[in-house]
Order: structure tokens, then sequence, then C-alpha cells
């Protein structure tokens, strides 16, 4: 089967070769005809397994769709079908594990989408990257979902733009990159703000106060609170009452009450990134937990009190 699939790939490629080919009768290439025959030749040698000749078939036939927009008036439709086959290439690359290389041809797909004016397609190619390198290279995974984010708002679908930026904040958190991810936390509350998803703010704020915890910065975590003042129903919430316990634990330098907190199912039932950043949180001065005052032991009958004691019993009844 495979044999078969691999004769029938490299049919298909002899013909393309024969479509480019000019003569004294045939004055230009016939690059729509060899795309065609390259596209069939991809997916004869991707179902032979054979992936490194489907990405070469692919290649070819971009190149082929981008030579043809010069001889055609439906440029926008070449354009479509090159950044097709780029995006094909990339995802040959993928089942190679070339990984990198893979998310380049995609993104350039993605850049063509754009200039084809479909970026939804755009989009949906810069996460499918994101979620290729996430494992492998998460600082680029983010840029790739931030980008998507973008082209997302630019077209006023704020919603998806959101759930990008919160794959990015996230990525963010798990590499501790901070001062970074309280910015990108910012940029999901505003949306869901604009949006009116206000019970989403309340919990954006808790992962903001986190993050700023965790950067050692209190005054911007008692900032995110007050702000949030102004968001419908924030301020009676439970989200509000716990923000304001943890402050006034982390302030005190009181582990045990910022425990409580971060282990309170509030806390503890977020995204687990920001789970973590709750259950990992010490306060200032080493974040040993305070010990429980020892009750006062009896003293032996006979044993003389104190000095101390003996001033204080002496004014006991008052000055006078």
């Amino acid at each position: 089967m495979a044999a078969q699939k691999i004769n029938e790939g490299l049919e298909h490629l002899a013909k393309a070769e024969k479509y480019l080919k000019t003569g004294f009768l045939k004055w230009k290439p016939d690059y729509d005809s060899a795309a065609s025959e390259y596209g069939k030749a991809a997916v004869a040698f991707k179902n032979a397994k054979q992936f490194e000749q489907a990405k070469d078939a692919c290649l070819k036939e971009a190149v082929a769709h981008e030579n043809n927009r010069a001889y055609l008036f439906t440029l926008w439709k070449c354009l479509f079908h090159a950044a097709k086959a780029y995006e094909q290439a990339g995802m040959m690359l993928k089942e190679m594990q070339k990984l990198p290389e893979a998310v380049q041809l995609i993104e350039k797909a993605s850049m063509m989408y754009l200039e084809n004016g479909t970026p939804d397609t755009a989009a949906m190619a810069l996460e499918r990257a994101g979620k290729l390198i996430e494992n492998v290279d998460p600082e680029k995974a983010v840029q790739l979902y931030q980008q998507t984010a973008n082209v997302f708002e630019n077209e006023e679908r704020l919603r998806q733009a959101v759930e990008l930026l919160g794959k990015a904040s996230r990525l963010l958190v798990r590499g501790r990159r901070f001062d970074e991810a309280a910015i990108s936390i910012q940029k999901e509350k505003n949306i869901y703000k604009e949006i009116e998803n206000y019970p989403t703010c309340y919990k954006k704020t808790i992962a903001q106060v986190l993050v700023h915890l965790h950067r050692n910065d209190y005054v911007a975590a008692e900032r995110c609170v007050r702000e949030s003042y102004s968001i419908p129903g924030f301020n009676g919430s439970e989200d509000c009452a716990a923000l304001e316990q943890l402050l006034e634990g982390y302030d005190q330098q009181d582990q045990d009450q910022v425990a409580e907190v971060c282990n309170s199912p509030l806390f503890k039932y977020m995204d687990n990134d920001y789970a973590k950043l709750g259950l990992s949180l010490v306060v200032p001065g080493g974040g040993v937990k305070k010990k429980a005052a020892a009750p006062p032991q009896a003293k032996p009958e006979g044993t003389a009190a104190p000095a101390a004691e003996e001033e204080e019993d002496e004014y006991a009844g008052g000055l006078c």
C-alpha cells in the first residue's frame, strides 16, 4: 500500500514538472495545474507516511501558487492556497518532530492569510502553532498566543482574544515571568470588564494580587484591590473579603492568616498555575508560622514572684 502511494506521488510530481516546462508554442509555465499536481503528490506521500517528501511537495505547491499570482486576476485565491500549502508543510514537519521549523512555516502562512484578508484563518493557524511549541519553547508560545489575541481583538472578537491572553498569562506565571504576567492579566481584566463579565474580573484581581505579592510588590497588590472597588459587585463579594484578609496577613507578616486564605476553596480551585502561587506564597521575614503562646505554668508554693510582677501588684489598685 505504501509503495503504491509513493509511486502515485512520484507520478504527480512528474506531471507537475511537465506543466512547468516551456517551449516554442508554450511561452509560460502552467503554474495552476502544477500546483494541483504538487498538492496531489503531497497527499499521496502523506498517506504513505513519507513526511519529508510530503513536506517538499507542499513547499513546491506553495511556490507554484505564489508564481501564479502574476498571471491571474484572482490574486487573493492564489495567496490563500499558497498559505494553505505552507501550513500543510508545517504540519508535515510536526509529524517529523521538527517543531521550531514547523512553527516558522505556520507563522509564514498566518501572515499570508492576513494579507489575503482572512484574519480568522490566520488566528487559528497562530493558535495551532502555539499549541505545537508550548511544551518545547514556552516563550515562543506566549508570543504566538499574544499575536493571536491581537488578531482577534482587531476583529473585535473580544471573547476569543481574552481566551488567548489567558493562555499567555498562565505560561508567563509558569515560567515565573511575573512582571510580564502582571501586564498580561491586566489586559485580560480590562477586556472582561469591557464585555461586562464582572465575576471573572474578580478572579483576575486575585490572580493579579498573587502575582504582585510574588514580585514582593505589596503596594501594587493593594492598588489592584483598591482599583477593583469600581467594578460592579466587587465590594462586598467573597473575593474582595478574601483579598483584604490576605493583604492584612501579608502586611502583618502573619503566615497563618495568609495560609488560611490561600488554602480556602476560593483560591485552591482557581486555574492550577494561580492556585500554586497561593500555596507557595510566603510572607516577608521568613514565612515561619507563628506558634501559639504557651499557657502560663503554675508556680510552686513559696516561689518568689519576679520583680516586674511585684511592681504590677503594688499599683494594682490604682495610683490613689
